[in-house]
């Protein structure tokens, strides 16, 4: 702990010391009291982040315990005037529940579910929806060489990365192994644009147009030399790819299949309990 933030304790300790007369935790430090309500030592120094500067830690001390103090203030006296307390704690109880049950739910889904979703069901789902998943960026297959302007051979690297077939692409692994910045190949997978975009200097005001008139992009700055091969896009706005929209459809089966096992569960646990007489309806009078 650091120098100034011990001082700041200590004086606090010692200007809190007479004001502690109720019972507090035995094993903690107590450093003030608000109405029998116990702030500890502890529960400040969990409060101020690790690394921070010497000259912050007091100062965030002091906060944390300036709202706590408010806080537990303010609780007190909403107490001692808020009318309607039933309703409160009515309130505080239904959502203890529901969180209760949240998390047993939870617990269940871990335990007893397995989360692998097979690839059909994904296809199925995908020939089945696509027309209603929509692309809502752009997104492009290719490779970009980024080299430094110095770079030797740059006539024919840029002939590889404009061809891009197998041949060319053995070179460019080659030549970036020696001389490249950086060398991102995304031939075989669909990355958005406009992570693309963010590595390269070029602003584009409509990237579908430019998609549409740009296969091959080169490029220089002052610290660098860009090659951009774009050898297919999907525009935003037309129906994703399989390869892009697998992983949404996965997550959306894999929800509806937690929700279908928690329905499950609870038409079991409703039937059980009816079964074992766990339930005792009472008659009704007029």
């Amino acid at each position: 702990m650091r120098l100034i933030y011990k001082i700041f304790i200590l004086n606090l300790i010692v200007f809190f010391s007479s004001c502690v007369h109720k019972t507090h935790e035995i094993s903690r430090q107590p450093l003030l009291q608000v109405e029998g309500n116990y702030l500890y030592l502890d529960e400040v120094q969990q409060a101020i982040p690790a690394n921070v500067a010497k000259t912050d830690s007091a100062e965030i001390a002091n906060n944390f315990i300036k709202k706590w103090i408010i806080e537990t203030l303010m609780y007190e006296n909403a107490k001692r005037n808020i009318s309607n307390q039933e309703e409160i704690e009515k309130l505080v109880e239904e959502y203890r529940k529901t969180l209760m049950i949240h998390e047993y739910q939870q617990q269940l889904i871990q335990e007893r579910l397995s989360r692998n979703i097979p690839e059909d069901e994904i296809k199925n789902f995908y020939e089945k929806y696509k027309e209603q998943l929509v692309a809502t960026e752009s997104y492009i297959q290719g490779l970009l060489l980024i080299v430094p302007p110095t770079a030797p051979q740059m006539a024919m690297v840029r002939e590889w990365v404009k061809s891009g077939n197998q041949k060319a692409l053995e070179n460019i692994e080659k030549y970036s192994l020696r001389n490249a910045i950086e060398y991102l190949y995304f031939g075989n997978k669909w990355m958005p644009f406009s992570e693309i975009l963010k590595k390269i200097p070029l602003q584009i005001n409509d990237p579908v147009s430019f998609l549409a008139s740009n296969s091959f992009v080169e490029l220089s700055d002052s610290a660098k030399h860009y090659f951009l091969k774009i050898s297919a896009f999907v525009p935003a706005g037309e129906t994703m790819p399989y390869e892009i929209a697998k992983e949404d459809i996965s997550h959306t089966l894999l929800h509806k299949k937690e929700a279908d096992f928690i329905s499950q569960f609870e038409s079991e646990l409703y039937n059980d309990a009816i079964k074992k007489k766990k339930i005792e309806f009472f008659k009704q009078t007029k």
